[in-house]
């Protein structure tokens, strides 16, 4: 398992890592990210800036990248930045397969991404990853996951999955939506000549979502490394659209809002690594603060209030716009 180097390493932010979903791309769904890209989303501009984040996350400590084949140039970007630091063996990199990005690098298309976890989909794009990253990746997630994919019943799609893990490369899957237990289940019953498929599973999980909770809980007993994406709801959670309590813990702790909710996440017992998806230097800076952060009991007890109802939660998600 690769995540065992993490499980290896010393520095207080191992457990962040940095998600390529903002940066890859010139639209995305985060609250106030056009702020905080500017008006330059020209490849080059975004090639840069991810880039400048890349180094600044490893300079601080973080060992896991995700990327997507829908996060626009994410795997290009990366590839490009990992053939600029060869020496670099200590990271995780992960992508995931199952959307295609169809934006043509605007910010008011149509459609941004097309959903589509068949076979023919896998090897398409899993010659694409290959052909960016090659034997730099690590791990391999089928794309948002929901309870009724295909993905969870192609015999066929399973024993490709397979062979590519006899061949090094971890398998994985993420979720999304207000089933996502239900769709951890159903993965963690998937087995190819009797051996589960999966190894890692990516879950959203914040303060304002916490439904997956108690599936996570189980895929880390069964073995699995478990990932949390959007650990702050899209900006939900940041300054200034934080919740009233969470701006006053945040003020307690004399730390950003940011780091007290990944902070929160990160003190899940079964949570393996949490996804910072800044696009900024100084996002990502304050986010890995939440490894300093320590909550007590009271503080903890105000953050319970918080969480919605899922299917109000991702309802409300599906409805934040493109920037």
């Amino acid at each position: 398992m690769p995540f065992a180097r993490l499980a290896t390493a010393t520095t207080p932010t191992c457990h962040i890592g940095f998600g390529l979903a903002a940066v890859g791309r010139p639209g995305y769904i985060t609250l106030d990210r056009a702020q905080a890209l500017g008006e330059d989303r020209s490849v080059e501009a975004l090639r840069a800036r991810t880039h400048e984040l890349l180094d600044a996350a490893y300079a601080q400590g973080v060992r896991y990248f995700d990327a997507a084949r829908s996060y626009g140039r994410s795997e290009e970007f990366l590839a490009d930045w990992l053939k600029r630091n060869p020496g670099l063996d200590d990271v995780v990199v992960g992508s995931k397969w199952g959307y295609t990005y169809t934006a043509n690098w605007t910010t008011d298309a149509e459609k941004h991404e097309v959903k589509d976890h068949g076979l023919a989909t896998y090897e398409r794009q899993r010659a694409e990853t290959a052909e960016l990253l090659g034997d730099r990746l690590d791990l391999y997630q089928i794309h948002s996951v929901t309870p009724d994919s295909p993905a969870l019943t192609d015999k066929d799609l399973h024993a490709e999955l397979a062979d590519a893990a006899a061949r090094g490369v971890t398998i994985g899957f993420s979720t999304s939506g207000p089933a996502q237990a239900d769709a951890i289940r159903a993965a963690l019953a998937v087995t190819v000549d009797g051996e589960p498929l999966f190894r890692t599973v990516q879950s959203t999980y914040n303060a304002l979502e916490t439904s997956a909770g108690p599936a996570l809980a189980e895929a880390h007993a069964a073995g699995l490394t478990v990932i949390v994406k959007e650990g702050m709801a899209n900006g939900r959670l940041a300054d200034p659209h934080a919740p009233d309590a969470l701006k006053a813990v945040a003020e307690e702790t004399s730390l950003g809002c940011d780091a007290v909710a990944l902070a929160l996440v990160l003190r899940q017992p079964w949570a393996g690594v949490v996804l910072s998806g800044a696009a900024t230097t100084a996002q990502l800076a304050s986010n890995l603060h939440a490894a300093a952060v320590d909550l007590d009991d009271d503080q903890l007890t105000r953050l319970a209030t918080l969480p919605e109802n899922p299917h109000t939660y991702w309802e409300r998600r599906g409805r934040l716009p493109w920037h």
